[in-house]
């Protein structure tokens, strides 16, 4: 046998570079391929959006169903203006027509009306589902132009007794609402994200077109 067929025997038995990989060899780089494909899962999907984001309670907390069996519906508070424009959340010349004085016993209600409305101080409520400063939203051609129902967009908020945590990009500065609690944009129903693509997929579907950037962006 000739030298150089001792050597390329030699490659062969220890597996060193340039020589036939053994099943030992391969399997471990299988092993090392899937521990590190499940870790970039679980950082890309389970750590990084607890990273992105950051969380904080509201400063009261809020039951729309105490609140629409008082007042009878969700107009009360969230109505539109003489001149068109939307009423979101409700400011404090609304909330003291029936707080100006204490309503019950409770801790923070004692706290809103001496520190907020004996001060006339507004409430800094945190906004789910303010869109970014370049978008311009139509609160009256969505709900009496196209005769959307509020559901359709901030879910069945108006049955809940309590407020979520408010979930802020570190990076944007915007709700999670507005890109959806799945990382990767999934959405199960019309509520659960507010993101370009949702518009433009309603638009198509009920206007035929998704219409002009200068609709929107202004």
């Amino acid at each position: 046998m000739s030298l150089t067929g001792e050597k390329q025997t030699g490659r062969e038995q220890t597996g060193s570079p340039g020589g036939p990989v053994k099943k030992g060899d391969s399997g471990l780089v299988a092993l090392f391929f899937i521990v590190g494909l499940a870790a970039s899962l679980a950082i890309g999907w389970i750590v990084f959006p607890k990273l992105l984001y950051s969380k904080s309670e509201q400063p009261f907390d809020f039951s729309h169903v105490t609140h629409a069996d008082a007042v009878g519906d969700c107009d009360s508070c969230h109505f539109f203006r003489e001149d068109g424009t939307y009423a979101g959340v409700p400011t404090l010349e609304q909330c003291t027509e029936c707080h100006e004085e204490m309503q019950g016993e409770s801790e923070a209600e004692e706290i809103f009306v001496n520190e907020y409305v004996a001060e006339g101080k507004e409430v800094p409520w945190k906004i789910y589902s303010r869109q970014p400063d370049c978008v311009f939203f139509s609160h009256a051609a969505h709900v009496q132009g196209a005769g959307m129902e509020c559901a359709e967009c901030h879910g069945d908020i108006g049955e809940s007794e309590s407020l979520k945590p408010y979930e802020e990009n570190r990076i944007t500065g915007y709700s999670r609402d507005i890109w959806g609690k799945n990382i990767a944009g999934i959405k199960k129903n019309s509520w659960d994200r507010m993101k370009m693509d949702d518009c433009g997929a309603c638009h198509k579907e009920t206007m035929g077109s998704k219409g002009a950037c200068f609709q929107c962006h202004k």
